[in-house]
């Protein structure tokens, strides 16, 4: 997570420093072909979504990450492209001014891997020119908030562990048809479920990411079975989080060169 230079903002905004930081059932087995889910159970329909963007092979992606304690409301938003084949994206994350309004924050360039996260203009003593590599298993919560921005494939895995899913309607995503499906995911189904390249940091996230072993979702998938819109809760310590990511342009091209040896910091990062 980035580091913030003054612990202003309560404890919520510590949270996005440290690292940067119900559920309704709508249909039954038997009606799920009348209600728009083409057939079938949801849970299975939610829970292939993760192949069917695989399969789209990349897009340009959207993150939103609002997080809450104490009264205290931040946001943190990013936009970038991934490469779901490969595993790897890269975004333009964007830190919430300070309350006074007078701290300006430089977007932090984010790369996400299936092992690792990389982030520039991170400041805490850290080179302008240089990267922070971040081993991803070496993260409780398995990057879905420490980086202030949900890896898009990692938040789409978490859909294999789906359970209690109902189908809530029809509606539009970015101009597009989409099936709106709300559940809750058992955290250690998923990682169970995960793709070899995500199943190590799901399994950690799973054992001692978040307070609660489920999270609640809603998801809008489009007649492909693509996440079109992923909207995750998350119980972290003190606070709650709230992930939104929107996938869309499916099939861009998505390169993210990953960087050399020499351009990742090696020494001490302030604050750790």
């Amino acid at each position: 997570m980035v580091h913030r230079h003054r612990r202003t903002g309560g404890a919520v905004v510590a949270a996005a420093a440290v690292g940067l930081m119900a559920v309704t059932s709508g249909c039954s087995h038997t009606d799920a072909a009348a209600d728009g889910t083409g057939g079938g159970d949801p849970a299975d329909v939610v829970r292939e979504a993760a192949d069917s963007v695989v399969r789209a092979g990349s897009s340009k992606a959207s993150t939103s990450m609002e997080m809450a304690s104490g009264g205290t409301r931040v946001t943190i938003r990013g936009k970038g492209v991934y490469d779901f084949r490969r595993q790897r994206g890269r975004f333009e994350v964007v830190l919430p001014q300070d309350p006074a309004g007078d701290d300006e924050h430089r977007p932090i360039t984010e790369l996400m891997t299936a092992g690792a996260l990389y982030m520039k203009n991170r400041g805490a003593g850290v080179p302008a020119d240089k990267w922070v590599r971040i081993e991803t298993r070496s993260l409780s919560d398995g990057n879905l908030v420490t980086g202030g921005a949900t890896d898009p494939l990692a938040a789409a895995e978490l859909l294999r562990g789906a359970r209690k899913v109902g189908f809530v309607g029809e509606e539009r995503v970015g101009g597009v048809e989409v099936r709106h499906y709300r559940g809750v995911v058992d955290l250690r189904a998923a990682a169970r479920a995960a793709s070899p390249g995500q199943r190590g940091a799901l399994g950690v996230a799973a054992a001692k990411g978040f307070s609660r072993g489920s999270v609640p979702f809603d998801v809008f998938l489009d007649e492909e079975g693509r996440v079109r819109k992923l909207r995750q809760r998350f119980a972290v310590a003190d606070a709650n989080v709230a992930s939104t990511t929107l996938l869309y342009d499916f099939g861009v091209p998505a390169k993210v060169r990953l960087p050399a040896e020499k351009d990742i910091f090696a020494g001490k990062i302030a604050g750790q």
